[in-house]
């Protein structure tokens, strides 16, 4: 159990990959390190699987279309149309996410394990909130809507723009590192073949669940950002 506990500390500290020799070593944590690995791949795909497009799809022409357009579908019914420009970003942090949450199957530390990591993400994601307010009402009533329903909770409003923040990164984390946890619990009970199938849920099914809850949440942050009272 002792064991347990200090691998449990170590997820929860940033494992530096190496180090860049100039300005005295900047560190590069194995987040960072696996998280270039990531775009890199999805990059690659992106450019291998939309060469040679055609006009009647073939098998995997078409599953790339159809996933694309069932990612488009899905942030369009929450967006509604004002909202289709953030739908590439949405779709591109859903992609992210899920490879993050499932690269530890093949031996790689799950960047999402990082807590700098869902940090950033989370910051990210209410950065687009804010933006997409801004944008949709004009600075002047952004503003104001702070004060609504009445200026009264005006101060619990502008909390809540760093409470959902905070919200965010802690579930994506809280899960990703509560799966390794269970895991690593059955592996001490049972070591052998029975956690094979708890990995396929936790690894794979909670690893794409996460994924898919993090940008619907964004999503709908979104749309109550955009949504102007007529």
């Amino acid at each position: 159990m002792e064991a347990f506990s200090e691998e449990l500390l170590s997820q929860l500290e940033s494992k530096i990959s190496f180090v860049i020799p100039v300005f005295g070593g900047i560190p590069v944590p194995t987040s960072v390190v696996v998280t270039w690995g990531i775009m890199i791949v999805l990059v690659l795909c992106s450019i291998i699987f939309v060469r040679n497009l055609e006009t009647i799809p073939k098998r995997t022409q078409n599953v790339i279309e159809i996933a694309v357009e069932w990612l488009n579908q899905f942030f369009e019914d929450i967006l509604g149309k004002e909202g289709k420009r953030y739908i590439p970003y949405l779709s591109t942090v859903a992609l992210y996410i899920a490879c993050a949450n499932l690269i530890g199957i093949f031996g790689f530390t799950p960047p999402t394990k990082d807590l700098d990591v869902t940090a950033g993400l989370a910051i990210m994601s209410i950065i687009l909130i804010e933006y997409a307010g801004i944008k949709a009402k004009g600075t002047k009533k952004w503003i104001r809507s702070f004060a609504e329903p009445m200026a009264l909770i005006a101060p619990i409003n502008v909390l809540e723009v760093f409470i959902r923040p905070l919200s965010l990164c802690m579930r994506l984390f809280g899960n990703v590192l509560g799966a390794f946890v269970v895991m690593e619990l059955i592996k001490m009970v049972i070591p052998i073949a029975l956690p094979v199938p708890f990995s396929v849920y936790f690894d794979i099914f909670d690893g794409l669940i996460q994924a898919y809850v993090f940008v619907f949440l964004t999503s709908l942050f979104v749309q109550e950002a955009i949504e102007v009272e007529e």
